[in-house]
């Protein structure tokens, strides 16, 4: 699966904080480093080898030849950047296994995911990072083995970027209504991304002020409003509802946290207090059961509302809850309030270019594809903050990447961070030195979730 670094480094965020340990500085970078080429790879081969099949040439062709004879007549507006003079020739440079940007997508998601395994040591199942740290030798070597590779990817970056633009763009124009394709109320979800070493501790208390240095601010966007961006709140918000699962309730099952470390009450639908207890039965789609999937929802604490949020395939969230935010301001990236600007360096072939993607009038298809390959040079652009970072502390002779630990009798964690299709967490309770109650919740069930106990769809089900 390609989910396991995900789950692997959320589960040593709140493993970190179960255990009251912080990473060395060194480390943070290098977790970030592996996480930015994860980024780049997923979303390069979801982004070129799958979404865009459905606006590739031959599709097109097929589906709708009177928006392919359209593109044909149609000059792309950035085509200084990425070389192709009319829309049709991107879509034909999509077509599958024979168009020139699908080809060489591939081969920049092997460039990536070399660069992830620098960091992290094998990929998609990371054999370098555990609880305290990393395995991984710190040296200026792998370092700039990262940065070469990383080098090599930055044209293409551009030009998709660009390519995205031109083709979604068009699409608006030559097919009017395409903007409700999937479009559903705006209910997002970010649970932050890129720990910031100069402030993480992992320690409960601080969580909401360490949370909010991450370098993809956390945050609920409801409507275009941001709720907030506390991971303290959103930690507590989380409710696991049933409704339409093969599951039993847990009402009546064992309590594991009553408060959490601040003293707030913890609700028994929180995943801390989850007791799985599956009953399997026949599907049902006329208001019974149907699904596997649970139904998490965030309780909105201003209205009482349990609120379906949706990752919007993991970019669009990031990117709207840091826009809002305005806190992220590296050099490379800045949020604007409304906007988050996006540098990328000059290279042999082209010159230093910003990109700046704009909060969006809907949340619906082509936004979340559009914001896919956007964030692909939002990390892409942080990945170069973080080389230089991480080779500041080496200069220093800081090297430490690991810190001792001993697993406590008692205790709860938390990790929170996006994996590549959205909101990841872990929750883990600790008694008597051993794992009590351990619950992860990624981006499916958030998104694939059935109607809830109180009749409300899930995203997947409410934006078809």
């Amino acid at each position: 699966g390609i989910c396991g670094d995900n789950h692997a480094v959320r589960s040593v965020y709140a493993q970190n904080m179960a255990y009251g340990i912080a990473m060395p500085p060194l480390a943070e970078w290098i977790y970030n480093l592996g996480e930015a080429a994860e980024y780049m790879f997923d979303h390069t081969l979801f982004q070129d080898n799958l979404v865009f099949v459905d606006f590739c040439e031959q599709m097109v062709r097929e589906t709708n030849p009177g928006v392919l004879e359209q593109a044909e007549q149609t000059d792309a507006p950035n085509a200084e950047i990425h070389g192709y003079r009319t829309i049709a020739d991107i879509m034909r440079a999509f077509n599958p296994f024979t168009g020139k940007l699908y080809k060489e997508a591939l081969n920049v998601s092997r460039i990536t995911r070399e660069m992830f395994c620098l960091m992290e040591g094998r990929h998609v199942h990371p054999s370098t990072i555990y609880p305290g740290g990393t395995g991984t030798m710190a040296t200026p070597q792998i370092f700039t083995d990262y940065l070469s590779r990383l080098m090599r990817v930055i044209d293409f970056i551009k030009q998709s970027v660009a390519m995205n633009d031109d083709v979604f763009d068009f699409f608006y124009e030559a097919m009017p209504g395409y903007e409700e394709v999937g479009r559903r109320r705006t209910m997002l979800g970010c649970w932050s991304a890129f720990q910031n070493p100069d402030v993480v501790d992992y320690k409960y208390e601080n969580m909401a002020d360490w949370g909010r240095e991450a370098y993809v601010t956390p945050g609920i966007v409801v409507d275009g409003e941001l709720v907030t961006t506390s991971l303290v709140d959103i930690n507590l918000g989380i409710r696991i509802l049933l409704g339409s699962s093969y599951y039993e309730d847990w009402q009546n099952e064992e309590t594991f946290v009553t408060h959490d470390p601040l003293g707030n009450p913890v609700d028994k639908r929180h995943p801390w207090n989850q007791t799985t207890l599956p009953k399997p039965q026949k599907r049902d789609l006329e208001g019974g059961k149907y699904s596997w999937v649970m139904s998490p929802r965030w309780h909105d604490g201003r209205t009482g509302d349990f609120l379906a949020l949706d990752t919007g395939g993991g970019p669009i969230a990031r990117l709207w809850a840091t826009a809002l935010a305005g806190r992220v301001d590296t050099g490379y990236v800045k949020a604007t309030g409304h906007s988050v600007e996006i540098n990328l360096p000059k290279t042999a072939a082209t010159p230093e270019m910003q990109f700046e993607w704009n909060i969006p009038q809907w949340s619906n298809t082509i936004e979340r594809d559009r914001a896919r390959v956007y964030f692909i040079a939002y990390a892409a652009s942080m990945a170069f903050y973080f080389l230089d970072r991480a080779l500041e502390l080496l200069r220093a002779g800081e090297t430490k990447v690991f810190q001792e630990l001993e697993v406590p009798d008692e205790a709860i964690g938390c990790g929170f961070h996006e994996a590549v299709r959205g909101v990841l967490s872990h929750h883990v309770v600790i008694r008597d030195g051993k794992i009590a109650n351990y619950h992860p919740y990624p981006p499916t069930p958030w998104n694939a979730s059935p109607r809830d106990s109180y009749g409300t769809p899930g995203p997947y089900e409410d934006a078809v």
